[in-house]
């Protein structure tokens, strides 16, 4: 049997392999279920029923402007005054319009398939990113962990010909997961857009763009099970992946984001993972800075901005794979395996 065939059999019998890729379909399931139950279909009922909630809405809002007019003039005429409460002539007081109350504002949530489908790409990402490093970690630090690497050594002296193979079972493996469950995402929205919202104007330009999101989506997940599988082999142990990574959240993104808000610099988000990542999905992520004005002809203050796009996404994955799996790599040549 080839080297590659009992890499990724192994990476398929591991169980964590298993329950993690279990973990993350069940979190994918509980979304899309959760999008089903809380969006509905609109028809004509729930037309009605919407324009009869905004008339509702617009007689209580006029028989308690009535009532505080009313109150105004009796307070007026008893010499109460109450500046904060009423204007200096009670006739301002008036009922907001009708057309002030639209139907649209009481409608049930629905699922706009062509609009928030999206969104729901970046999710699925996220998610499989997730479970991407915890496998990746766990496949190569077990093996460390466990002296299987070193009896696979024996058999197979090529340090970097074992690691790069051990890194390509592992990436079909999460290829294959990325592609199924995309696929399956796709489907269940789909899905929820014909039964609980509506598929219209979904044109073949907009699959194209889903299409290339997921394409930038996959990316993301291989990415992360790489980098998981290059930290756990520098440090021989999946609790070092897991450990650098929770590093990076709590030090490297939340300490980071207080100290340099603290410190009153610009566009804090600029210096954040979770930017770059948006705006690789996204495309691109517009950063405002509200402690800033920039006065327009008109007199309106706008703050200003900064776009942050999906090739600096690109560039910060990319720097990502190459430091971690280089030293990986690197560390693998020089050091003794014993």
């Amino acid at each position: 049997m080839s080297l590659f065939k009992a890499e990724f059999r192994r990476l398929l019998k591991r169980r964590f392999v298993r329950y993690m890729a279990l973990v993350g379909l069940l979190v994918l399931v509980a979304v899309a279920v959760g999008t089903f139950v809380t969006n509905h279909k609109i028809g004509p009922a729930q037309v009605a029923a919407a324009e009869r909630r905004a008339e509702q809405e617009y007689q209580q809002s006029v028989q308690w402007a009535t009532q505080e007019k009313q109150q105004c003039e009796k307070d007026k005429a008893a010499g109460r005054t109450d500046d904060k409460r009423y204007p200096p002539d009670c006739a301002e007081m008036m009922p907001p319009p009708r057309e002030a109350f639209e139907a649209r504002w009481f409608l049930p949530s629905t699922f706009d398939f062509r609009e928030q489908f999206e969104p729901m790409i970046t999710a699925w990402a996220a998610i499989l990113a997730l479970v991407a490093f915890a496998v990746g970690a766990s496949f190569i630090g077990a093996e460390w962990n466990s002296g299987g690497m070193m009896n696979l050594l024996l058999w197979r002296p090529q340090r970097l010909k074992v690691l790069l193979t051990k890194l390509g079972a592992l990436l079909t493996g999460l290829l294959a997961l990325a592609v199924v469950s995309g696929g399956l995402w796709a489907a269940a929205f789909w899905a929820i857009g014909n039964l609980r919202g509506t598929t219209a104007k979904t044109t073949a330009g907009v699959w194209e763009s889903f299409a290339l999101t997921g394409l930038r989506g996959i990316a993301v997940v291989v990415v992360a099970g790489i980098v998981g599988f290059a930290l756990a082999s520098l440090g021989r142990h999946t609790a070092l992946a897991l450990g650098g990574a929770l590093g990076i959240m709590v030090v490297g993104q939340f300490g980071l984001g207080i100290v340099l808000r603290m410190a009153g610099v610009k566009f804090v988000e600029a210096w954040l993972l979770p930017t770059y990542l948006l705006a690789w999905m996204q495309k691109k992520v517009i950063l405002e800075d509200w402690e800033s004005c920039q006065a327009s002809f008109s007199g309106e203050c706008k703050p200003q901005t900064m776009e942050v796009v999906w090739q600096d996404g690109g560039t910060l994955l990319a720097v990502a794979v190459v430091l971690t799996l280089g030293a990986a790599m690197w560390m693998m040549r020089r050091r003794d395996v014993a």
